[in-house]
């Protein structure tokens, strides 16, 4: 499967399991995405997103989005979009 970086990690926010990502490439929910950093590195699949605590479908480089993720994340991990 071929990796496409997309973003990178901005925040976490512990009490809710999401990550802050700054994209840098278009995502949509149901895309797969790999997270990789120093002590992170997991798979998971975009379930849903939301841009400003509005849900949206898909994204665009630029956008700051918010992703529901199973693992806790770091600022700086590397977004990869799973082809």
């Amino acid at each position: 499967m071929e990796e496409k970086e997309i973003g990178k990690v901005s925040s976490f926010f512990s009490h809710v399991g999401v990550a802050a990502i700054k994209l840098t490439d278009k995502l949509k929910v149901g895309d797969k995405i790999h997270i990789k950093g120093n002590t992170t590195d997991f798979e998971t699949t975009v379930n849903s997103m939301q841009i400003e605590k509005k849900s949206v479908k898909e994204a665009k480089k630029g956008d700051h989005i918010g992703v529901k993720v199973p693992e806790k994340v770091r600022p700086n991990d590397t977004v990869y979009l799973m082809e």
